[in-house]
C-alpha cells in the first residue's frame, strides 16, 4: 500500500510554558498557545511575551513549531491595541498566528510577515471558503468540526496542494457550532467570542413553567437532574486511518486548559499510534493499550463529532457533567539517580507506600512497580505522601527520565 499523503503535523495544546516542553517532549511536532491578549481561552495560563521567546527558542531547537491564537472577535478597540501585540509575536519569532476575523487578518498583514492560519472559528465548511483564504494569503485553514470526512476528502480535491488543512481529532466537543456561541454571554456576560466562556453548556437545567416561577420540573426524570447541552468528547485515535488517508496536514488536540498530564498522555498515544500507521500502513491496527490510555485521563464519554455522521441526542451526556476518572496522577518525577533508582518526585495526589503504581513516559506507558521505599526530600524514611506538591524520594526498579508521571488506579 502506498502512502498518498505524507505524515501529518501532531498539534498539542499548551496553556503554560511547562505544558508546551512537556507536550514536545511527548512526541509533538507544534504547540499551539495564547498569548496575555486576543485569545479565546482567557481562563488559560497564557504566555508572556519573554514565555513566548523561551518557548519558541526551545521548540526550534528541536526543528519543531509554535503558533499564537490570535482568533476572538474584537470590537474596535482590541482592534487599535492589536499592531503592537503582534509586532511583538513576530520579534519573538512565532512560526504563526491562528486569526477568524477579517479584521485581525487584515491587521496581521498590514503590520507583519507572519503566517496566518485560519481558525475552526471562522467556520470553514467547504473548498470555496478555503480557496478564498487561500487567495487572501493563508496557508492554512483549521476546518469547521462540523466538517464529515467525506467533506475533508472532498475539500482537499478542490484545493491547491501548498494549502494545508488542520483538523481537531481529540478533546472537548462545543454545542455551538465551532465555538461560536452567545450563551455564556447571554447567561453571564462572559463573552466566549472574546475569550471569557463560562461553559454554560456543561451547566445542570431545568424546566420553569410561566405561571409557576418557583417550581422547577427536571426535563427528564433523573435523579441527577438534565445536562441538556453538555457534549461528549471528540476521540478519533481508532480512526487514524481515515484521517490520514483524506489528506489532512495537521492533527490537532483540544485541551489549553487541561492538565500536563492531559497533554502527556494523549500526545504520547496518538505520537505512538502516527508513526506505527506510517511504518506498516498495509498492516496497521491500533494496539488495545494505546486505546486503553485514552481512559487513563479525564474525560468526558467519547464520540467521533462530525467525522462520520452528524452527531444526534447520542451525542450529549444528559446526566451528568462530571469526567470519568480512573487514575489519579500521585507524582512528575524530577530526576533519577541510576545508581541508586531513587526519583526525586513532586507529589500531586495522596500515595502510601505498598501502593501499586504505573508509569507514563515519553514513548511507553503502563510499566508498574510496588512503592517499596518511599523517602522525604532529606532521604528520611515516610510511609506516604499526603501533601500536595511535597518533593519526596521514591525507589523506581528501571530507569525513569524527567516528566514521567507516576499514576495509581482509582
Amino acid at each position: 500500500m502506498t502512502v498518498k499523503y505524507k505524515k501529518p503535523e501532531l498539534l498539542a495544546p499548551a496553556g503554560s510554558l511547562e505544558k508546551l516542553k512537556i507536550a514536545f517532549q511527548y512526541g509533538a511536532d507544534a504547540v499551539y498557545f495564547g498569548g496575555s491578549a486576543f485569545s479565546l481561552r482567557a481562563a488559560a495560563q497564557n504566555f508572556t511575551f519573554e514565555e513566548i521567546k523561551e518557548g519558541a527558542e526551545f521548540a526550534h531547537k528541536l526543528g519543531k513549531k509554535i503558533y499564537c491564537t490570535v482568533n476572538v472577535m474584537p470590537r474596535n478597540e482590541g482592534v487599535e491595541q492589536l499592531p503592537e501585540f503582534l509586532k511583538k509575536l513576530e520579534e519573538a519569532k512565532v512560526d504563526a498566528v491562528l486569526v477568524s476575523d477579517l479584521g485581525v487578518f487584515r491587521t496581521v498583514q498590514k503590520n507583519t510577515n507572519l503566517p496566518i492560519h485560519i481558525s475552526t472559528q471562522a467556520n470553514t465548511v467547504n473548498y470555496e471558503g478555503c480557496n478564498m483564504w487561500h487567495e487572501l494569503g493563508a496557508e492554512r485553514v483549521v476546518l469547521a468540526r462540523e466538517c464529515s470526512l467525506k467533506e475533508i476528502r472532498e475539500i482537499r480535491q478542490h484545493i491547491p496542494e501548498e494549502l494545508e488543512l488542520e483538523v481537531f481529532v481529540h478533546g472537548a466537543m462545543c454545542m455551538s457550532y465551532s465555538g461560536r456561541c452567545l450563551l455564556s454571554s447571554y447567561m453571564t456576560g462572559r463573552d466566549s467570542n472574546r475569550g471569557a466562556c463560562a461553559q454554560s453548556c456543561r451547566w445542570k437545567y431545568s424546566l420553569v413553567e410561566e405561571k409557576r416561577p418557583n417550581e422547577y420540573f427536571p426535563i427528564e426524570e433523573d435523579e441527577n437532574g438534565t445536562y441538556i447541552m453538555n457534549s461528549k468528547d471528540l476521540c478519533m485515535i481508532e480512526h487514524l486511518p481515515e484521517l490520514l488517508e483524506a489528506g489532512i496536514s495537521s492533527l490537532k488536540i483540544e485541551g489549553r486548559n487541561k492538565s500536563e498530564y492531559y497533554v502527556a498522555i494523549v500526545v504520547n498515544a496518538y505520537r505512538k499510534a502516527i508513526d506505527l500507521y506510517y511504518e506498516d500502513p498495509e498492516n496497521y491496527k491500533l494496539p488495545k493499550e494505546l486505546l486503553a490510555e485514552m481512559y487513563k485521563v479525564s474525560h468526558r464519554e467519547y464520540n467521533t463529532g462530525f467525522f462520520f455522521n452528524e452527531p444526534k441526542s447520542d451525542a450529549i451526556i444528559y446526566h451528568t457533567n462530571d469526567h470519568v476518572r480512573e487514575y489519579d496522577v500521585v507524582a512528575i518525577v524530577q530526576e533519577y539517580d541510576e545508581k541508586s533508582q531513587i526519583a526525586l518526585c513532586k507529589q500531586r495526589n495522596k500515595f502510601v507506600k505498598g501502593d501499586k503504581v504505573e508509569i507514563l513516559s515519553p514513548g511507553s506507558m503502563g510499566q508498574s512497580f510496588i512503592v517499596e521505599e518511599l523517602y522525604n526530600e532529606e532521604g528520611e524514611a515516610i510511609e506516604g505522601c499526603p501533601h500536595p506538591g511535597m518533593m519526596c524520594k521514591v525507589k523506581i526498579p528501571f530507569k525513569v527520565g524527567k516528566n514521567s508521571f507516576l499514576r495509581k488506579e482509582l
